[in-house]
């Protein structure tokens, strides 16, 4: 048997024990690391505790999606205002234009927006939501979401209902320079209208909650709740240190810090967000309609 011979038998052998790849949808979970304790974990162990490391408690950045299941009852949300989109007002342009981030963003998010914002039910009580979601240009507060909110409030006023905002950002939008800024004053005028009302508003600020955001609604709440060890605050740490020349205290600008010194009211799980906010929303409601009959 020649050389050529022998050779082609042993590829062919070697092609019959080889064993055929798993396809993408078959191949094993993945495995992911914590970013608090460094823990390695079995990925729908994570989803299984809602995105909460199992080890330390360290609650991982989610997206709406996920935010919106956990918070909001099965099947009862409906989105609003899914169809507006944000313009170039001053034709901002730094590394790239704001017309080809927005683009970008599109692709990655499937949306126009960092807030998504509709109606849905918490324990079978029926409120108007605003979510941000910080994969979308850091959660940046722009005239799209200052819009959003907006008609969030009025929606609520017009329904007798309460809101719900979860804030997730990195502050005001610069590419859109004042238009931005003017969404901080728009939607606490908005809030002042709701609270006229009697209506309740829950702010639930997530990691991280900052800049214009933190200065404006998110700190408006009727009750303000964040989730363990989130970032909260106006400008970044570094800044603040190189401002006063002092070095800041531990836990500066986290949940814990905050709630130590009467900035929030409670800080809540995510296991435990959807029960407690319904309980609150309970006892809001109650409350306003009791003082509406003895007035």
């Amino acid at each position: 048997m020649s050389f050529l011979e022998l050779f082609s038998r042993g590829v062919n052998n070697l092609n019959k024990e080889k064993k055929p790849q798993p396809q993408k949808s078959e191949a094993p979970a993945h495995w992911i690391k914590c970013e608090s304790c460094n823990a390695l974990m079995y990925y729908k162990e994570v989803e299984n505790q809602l995105y909460v490391c199992p080890k330390c408690g360290y609650h991982i950045r989610i997206g709406v999606k996920h935010r919106i299941k956990f918070l909001l009852d099965d099947e009862s949300f409906e989105e609003s205002d899914a169809h507006l989109k944000p313009v170039d007002p001053i034709k901002f342009v730094d590394k790239k234009s704001y017309r080809k981030r927005i683009e970008e963003a599109f692709d990655k998010n499937g949306r126009y927006s960092a807030v998504v914002s509709g109606t849905g039910k918490i324990n079978g009580i029926f409120v108007e939501v605003a979510i941000f979601d910080f994969s979308f240009m850091g959660g940046s507060l722009g005239s799209v979401e200052g819009e959003k909110i907006y008609r969030t409030i009025n929606r609520a006023i017009e329904r007798k209902r309460g809101v719900i905002i979860v804030s997730a950002s990195g502050g005001a939008r610069m590419q859109e320079s004042t238009f931005s800024l003017m969404q901080m004053a728009k939607t606490s005028a908005a809030l002042a209208k709701l609270a006229e009302a009697g209506l309740p508003y829950i702010s639930i600020l997530t990691d991280p909650t900052m800049g214009g955001v933190s200065a404006s609604f998110a700190t408006l709440g009727d009750i303000i709740i964040a989730e363990p060890d989130a970032l909260v605050g106006f400008a970044g740490q570094r800044v603040i240190k190189q401002t006063i020349g002092s070095d800041l205290p531990e836990g500066f600008q986290r949940a814990e810090f905050l709630l130590e010194h009467g900035a929030i009211d409670m800080i809540v799980k995510r296991k435990e967000m959807r029960d407690t906010v319904g309980a609150l929303l309970k006892l809001l409601i109650q409350k306003n309609k009791q003082e509406e009959v003895s007035a």
